[in-house]
């Protein structure tokens, strides 16, 4: 892994850049601005760089040592890191944007998506997103254990996506969780034909002791008796068309009920801008990605987005390429090659 794309950073343009967030979009697009010559500090609320893929995903994954490693090269070649910040919150918005010549948004998709179900915020019901952030966080000395939610028992988790791999790999395998597990269930909505996390990820899953529910979606929960009670449905696949996945229909009358110790919701992220829509003159697009144009450029002069947090949940390989496409435009744009777009020009 590596961000800085050069040996030795060009001559110091005397411009500089403030760029929000320390994922791979951020990283990488401060390794391409560095070794343009511009100054780049970034901004990130955790105390370490790397974001999702250093304090949300397992070792196993992705070697947390390379991240760090290539996060030093940034800072060798005068990359500054203010950690432990969190705009819009520990600092304005606003202030960033006149205080650096440009600035890029790259903060992700750091909120679990709802379910819009009874009693999904039932306090044993857990976005697993941002629980395995608090593990990492206390994994890597952050933050004390007595602050992570100690799962154990009979657990369930929801979804199909690497973050639902996580969040079964992590109880099963971690030394804090593995002996506390009585059992544990994958409810999924599809077949493992089609999960976004592959078959062969599921089957892996399966290997290490997880029961693995097809076809399955739960659609309440709620105590009773002292039990902690999840009401699924079963469903079954029908054509979508056009090249897509099969759709899950519900079967009528295929409810039943199993009791669970806690659940993780891992169903998809929600993009987590650092502003409200509109704020500083900056637009949302209905899904709440960061609305720009085609030079990754906001409804904001100056102001620029990348990464997950413009064009959604995605992997680290898409979110490093946008970070690296925008550095190039707002490299053009504090050299003068590149002029904001019209307001009709901007993508929805």
């Amino acid at each position: 892994m590596k961000f800085l794309r050069c040996k030795k950073p060009q001559p110091n343009t005397g411009k500089t850049v403030g760029i929000i967030g320390a994922g791979p979009a951020g990283l990488g697009a401060a390794g391409i601005l560095r070794c343009k010559g511009h100054d780049v500090v970034v901004y990130d609320m955790l105390p370490e760089a790397g974001g999702m893929m250093f304090f949300g995903i397992p070792e196993e994954r992705i070697k947390k040592d390379k991240i760090r490693q290539a996060v030093r090269e940034l800072m060798d070649a005068g990359v500054k890191f203010m950690f432990n910040t969190k705009v819009g919150k520990d600092v304005p918005l606003e202030f960033l944007i006149s205080t650096h010549d440009a600035v890029l948004i790259a903060t992700g998709t750091w909120k679990t998506s709802r379910m819009n179900v009874p009693g999904e915020d039932l306090p044993w019901v857990i976005p697993a997103a941002e629980w395995l952030v608090d593990v990492h966080l206390a994994l890597h000395g952050y933050k004390p254990w007595s602050e992570v939610i100690m799962v154990g028992g009979n657990i369930l988790v929801i979804g199909g996506g690497l973050t639902a791999a996580d969040a079964v790999t992590v109880p099963l395998t971690y030394e804090q969780f593995k002996g506390r597990v009585r059992k544990l269930v994958l409810s999924y909505r599809r077949t493992r034909k089609y999960a976004p996390m592959r078959e062969t990820e599921m089957n892996r899953l399966e290997k290490l002791g997880a029961e693995i529910w097809e076809l399955t979606q739960p659609i309440e929960f709620r105590e009773e008796g002292g039990k902690k009670i999840v009401t699924f449905i079963r469903l079954e696949l029908r054509e979508a068309g056009a090249g897509k996945r099969p759709r899950p229909v519900p079967i009528p009358g295929s409810e039943f009920e199993r009791t669970f110790d806690w659940v993780f919701k891992a169903i998809g992220v929600s993009p987590t801008p650092p502003f409200e829509d509109r704020c500083c003159g900056i637009e949302l697009n209905p899904d709440g990605t960061i609305k720009t144009d085609e030079n990754f450029m906001t409804t904001r002069p100056g102001v620029f987005a990348a990464g997950d947090v413009r064009h959604g949940a995605s992997l680290i390989g898409p979110a490093l390429k946008s970070g690296l496409d925008a550095a190039e435009k707002i490299h053009l744009y504090l050299t003068g090659q590149l002029k904001p777009a019209r307001v009709e020009e901007i993508r929805v």
